[in-house]
């Protein structure tokens, strides 16, 4: 038997048929699914030293297990001392099998491990089904080793849908078992 990711199987199992009770989908198409997460992270210093860029995509390769790229500067900055082609940030997007393991491992054990942890703003959404969750600190993936970090940072996490509105892009992140804040 194949491999299929514990949350794609629960998506499958028990999401589908919640959300369709939820909101009255007449078909299975209807119902909302996590199409990408994207993990990503500027690093403005790297203007001044090339090798943080080189950290910032290990780090992200090892928390997400697939190689994560440079982003390049699209312009000139001169009051930053950015010239357009350097590297400025990485990022690595994940679908399929990868995603709903990153996904699971996120809520499971990374979450839980941020300090003063009481859930997850349910402020982040864009008006089209998709969020937003800034983390502060690269350290609560259990990835990483705390020992051979240089520097603390943050990252952005994005979670694609196709959800048509945010109630229901928010109802299929709480479904799938991130830890929205209750207001």
């Amino acid at each position: 038997m194949a491999y299929v990711a514990r949350l794609k199987q629960e998506y499958k199992d028990k999401v589908i048929p919640a959300l369709t009770e939820e909101f009255g989908y007449k078909n299975v198409m209807q119902v909302p699914k996590l199409e990408k997460i994207v993990l990503s992270r500027g690093v403005g210093a790297a203007v001044a030293d090339k090798k943080l860029i080189d950290h910032a995509v290990d780090e992200l390769t090892k928390i997400t297990g697939q190689k994560a790229v440079a982003t390049i500067s699209k312009k000139d900055v001169a009051s930053f001392k950015l010239r357009k082609g350097m590297p400025i940030g990485a990022k690595v997007t994940l679908r399929g099998e990868q995603m709903y393991e990153f996904l699971d491992r996120l809520v499971t054990s990374a979450l839980p491990r941020v300090r003063d942890f009481n859930g997850i703003k349910a402020t982040g959404f864009d008006g089209r089904g998709n969020y937003n969750l800034g983390v502060t600190e690269q350290i609560i993936f259990p990835e990483i080793d705390i020992d051979k970090i240089n520097k603390i940072n943050g990252m952005d996490i994005t979670f694609v849908t196709t959800a048509d509105t945010d109630k229901e892009a928010k109802s299929l992140l709480t479904e799938l078992g991130l830890p929205f804040k209750k207001n």
